[in-house]
């Protein structure tokens, strides 16, 4: 279902795509794409065809795709990412930021919102990453992230290597109950069972991250609160 909505907003595009280049794109074979588009019109949408070299499939123009689908995971990274643009405050293309939350919230179902909110709960965003933070921070490879954004969202203890400020690398296991960002790195607020205490981790410096079948029970962020400056939402 998911690779039949994303065909079809792709196919909504104003360019002819080539079957090739949608297989290669959702990861897929060419067969696989003839079936998709063959059920996409036995449920009526009008897709064009244009024969020959060069040409392609899109849907008719006149078609809307109507209520926008979103799974569980989109519509929290969009959220999430709408909260990072309005703590930015920035004055330009951000005046629509809150009703387009609305509306977002609006399409959940009260289940759904709950597993949002709770989320969002554990997502703090301070100011920007200090210059000394900056020089030495790194972007963390995409599978690397996969994994911490799966144990921080499933609840799940995570195995990491991790690297300090003078290099030296530990083992650890670690319970992401928050994330904290101070734009562009992020924190990981743990509890470390190396150490039995709290820590934080920042996540450039995790190094092969790996999502564990042992769940926890999300500690209240007053039990982290000692690890953010008072003074200053910005952690170290």
């Amino acid at each position: 279902m998911q690779r039949l909505d994303t065909l079809a907003g792709m196919l909504k595009s104003d360019d002819f795509l080539t079957v090739k280049d949608l297989a290669i794109s959702l990861g897929t074979s060419t067969r696989t794409i003839f079936r998709d588009i063959n059920i996409l019109r036995d449920r009526g949408l009008p897709i064009d065809a244009d024969k020959g070299r060069g040409g392609g499939v899109k849907l008719h123009r006149s078609w809307g795709l109507g209520r926008l689908s979103l799974t569980d995971q989109e519509t929290i990274d969009l959220l999430i990412s709408l909260a990072i643009s309005e703590k930015m405050n920035s004055p330009l293309f951000m005046d629509n930021l809150k009703p387009i939350r609305y509306k977002l919230m609006a399409l959940l179902s009260p289940d759904q919102k709950s597993n949002v909110e709770n989320l969002r709960g554990r997502i703090l965003i301070g100011s920007s990453a200090s210059p000394i933070v900056l020089s030495s921070y790194e972007l963390s490879p995409r599978q690397q992230a996969s994994e911490l954004s799966a144990a921080f969202l499933c609840q799940r203890q995570l195995s990491i290597c991790y690297s300090d400020e003078s290099n030296k690398i530990t083992k650890r296991t670690i319970e992401p109950h928050y994330l904290y960002l101070n734009y562009p790195v992020w924190y990981i607020l743990a509890w470390d069972h190396l150490r039995t205490g709290f820590r934080t981790f920042r996540c450039d410096r995790i190094l092969k991250p790996m999502v564990m079948e042992k769940s926890f029970k999300v500690r209240p962020f007053e039990d982290f609160t000692h690890m953010i400056k008072t003074d200053n939402p910005i952690l170290p």
